[in-house]
Order: structure tokens, then C-alpha cells, then sequence
């Protein structure tokens, strides 16, 4: 058993992935448990009396004095307990150039929480037939966007997204929050402090990266200008400012509306009357004419009833 098969097999066991300094630890502390079992049965020996080098035959006493001059194997719990995560990474890349030269159907890849067993992605059809019911997670391309904005400019808030994609992105990004491929991360010094949105490790083990660095293109396209909701203030500034022009020529065109009131009106009154009007201005005249006949009539009336009276008197 060597050093190369020590840390195989504690990747390998691992239900999660480890990193280099995870494995470095784990052999650090074995070594320290050794060295303290080690210590532990000389102290017992020394208890019972034992003297281990006096009851060795003298080849064996030689042997042991060679033994101790030669240099100590490197899985010794004196090694072990000084090994370093660059040694780890060393070893780990010595494994993957033993699987690629044996043309094994794994390899060890780092990710974002750290190495794992991978199979190589051409035996991923006869992977899928064992497990049929399972079936890659496809994501719509409004998704798609979404995230990828996400991901090249995070941390972003939902306004600043809502402005490079210009539609409402509130389905969407409850959709990719609960896949558990974006997380909140934090709040933004702006007013009324929203929510700042950001990609999580399963967003880099889905899409097999170890950090965000590696995405396609990554320091092209986080230089290149976006619309942001600050600029889509800014713009609705000035168009504020175009309406408050537009508000003075409104006055201008409420003073000409008024202007032209105006007019209509002096022109009502110089209007020159037409047929009907010249007909019910008639028709009133007749009426007045009526009514002061029926006046004289009634007067006539009442002075002819006084006289009949004063005869009968």
C-alpha cells in the first residue's frame, strides 16, 4: 500500500467531494494517531519491563539500525503528519496520468467543492440506459438568459436583469432559485436596498466548472456595456425632462387653445343670424303681439263688468 492507492481510496470513499487540503488533513491526522499508538505501546512496554532492542537477535539488531538510518517510506506517520495539499495535488494528478494511460472509464476533476470520480462522457449513453427515469435538466431559453446574465455580472439585482432582458423576470428567476442554481447574495447599497443575485456551487457542478473564471469568454464579456436599471432612470429623467418641455408647449398650446376659444366665440357673435333663428325670433314677436291684445281685452272686459254694475246700482 502506497501513498498514490492511500489517497484513491479516500476520494474515492468520500460521499462528497473533497479538496486537496481535506485529504492532506485526513492523512495528517492518521499519522498523529499512529504516532500517538506508537507512543502509547512504548509506554506499556516500558511498564512491563520490556526491553525491545535487548531481546532482538543481533541480525535483527543490525537490521533495525540500518532501518533507521535509511530514509522512512512516504506513508511513515513522520511523513504523513508534514504532508501538504501540494503534495496531494501531485499525487492526484500521477492518478489521473495512470487512468489515461490504462484507458480507464473515470477521472478524478476538481469542482467547486472540491475532487470527485467522474466517468468519461463517452460512456454517458450506457449510463443513462441503467438509469432511464433519470433525465437531463433542460432549461427553457428564457431561463437560459436569465442565468447567463446572471452569471457573467453577478452579484445583479432583479432590475438591472429585467433591464438587459426588458420582460418582468419573476418566473423565471424563482424557477432557477428553487433548481438551486442561483442564491441571494446580499443586498445592494442602493434605495430600498434589493436583493443582489448570484450563482451557486451547484450552478458550477451543473455546467463543470470550478469557479466562475472558467466560464466561456469570461473577461470579454463582463467589459462589455449593458443597460442597467440606473441608466433606465437616467433615461426616464430625461424623458421626464422632454415631458416637462412638452408641458410648456402644452401652456403654449393651452394659451393658443384659449386664443382660439376666444376667436370662436367673437366670431359666434358676429355670426350673421340664420333662417331658423330668424324664424323663432318671429314666432316670439307674434307671441308678445298675442299676449298684449289678450291684456287690452281682459282690461276692456273688466271695465265693462264696473259699468254694468253701476247701472244695476
Amino acid at each position: 500500500m502506497d501513498l498514490v492507492q492511500i489517497v484513491e481510496a479516500i476520494i474515492f470513499a468520500s460521499p462528497d467531494p473533497v479538496t486537496a487540503q481535506d485529504v492532506a488533513r485526513a492523512l495528517r491526522r492518521t499519522a498523529k494517531a499512529a504516532l500517538a499508538a506508537e507512543v502509547e505501546a512504548a509506554a506499556l512496554a516500558a511498564e512491563a519491563g520490556e526491553d525491545t532492542e535487548e531481546t532482538l537477535p543481533p541480525k535483527k539488531k543490525s537490521r533495525a539500525k540500518k532501518k533507521k538510518v535509511q530514509e522512512p517510506a512516504e506513508t511513515d506517520p513522520q511523513v504523513l503528519q508534514k504532508i501538504t495539499a501540494k503534495q496531494i495535488y501531485e499525487i492526484i494528478d500521477e492518478i489521473n496520468e495512470t487512468y489515461n494511460a490504462t484507458g480507464r472509464p473515470m477521472h478524478l476533476l476538481e469542482g467547486p467543492s472540491g475532487w470527485r470520480f467522474y466517468t468519461r462522457t463517452n460512456y454517458a449513453p450506457y449510463i443513462r440506459s441503467l438509469m432511464p427515469e433519470v433525465k437531463p435538466e433542460r432549461f427553457s431559453g428564457p431561463a437560459m438568459e436569465t442565468l447567463a446574465i446572471i452569471a457573467y455580472r453577478q452579484p445583479i439585482t432583479k432590475a438591472d436583469i429585467e433591464a438587459v432582458r426588458g420582460v418582468s423576470v419573476d418566473g423565471v428567476l424563482n424557477k432557477i432559485i428553487d433548481k438551486g442554481l442561483v442564491k441571494i447574495g446580499g443586498r445592494a447599497e442602493l434605495p430600498g436596498k434589493p436583493l443582489l443575485y448570484e450563482t451557486s456551487e451547484t450552478f458550477l457542478e451543473h455546467f463543470g466548472i470550478k469557479n466562475i473564471d472558467d466560464l466561456p469568454n469570461s473577461g470579454e464579456l463582463r467589459r462589455v456595456e449593458l443597460p442597467s436599471a440606473e441608466l433606465k432612470l437616467e433615461g426616464e429623467g430625461e424623458a421626464d425632462e422632454q415631458l416637462s418641455l412638452g408641458a410648456h408647449a402644452g401652456d403654449n398650446e393651452k394659451n393658443t387653445g384659449e386664443d382660439l376659444a376666444g376667436k370662436l366665440e367673437a366670431d359666434e357673435e358676429d355670426k350673421p343670424e340664420t333662417d331658423a333663428g330668424a324664424e323663432d325670433g318671429d314666432a316670439i314677436g307674434d307671441q308678445e303681439e298675442i299676449s298684449e291684445s289678450s291684456d287690452v281685452e281682459t282690461v276692456e272686459a273688466e271695465e265693462d263688468l264696473v259699468k254694468q254694475g253701476e247701472e244695476e246700482e
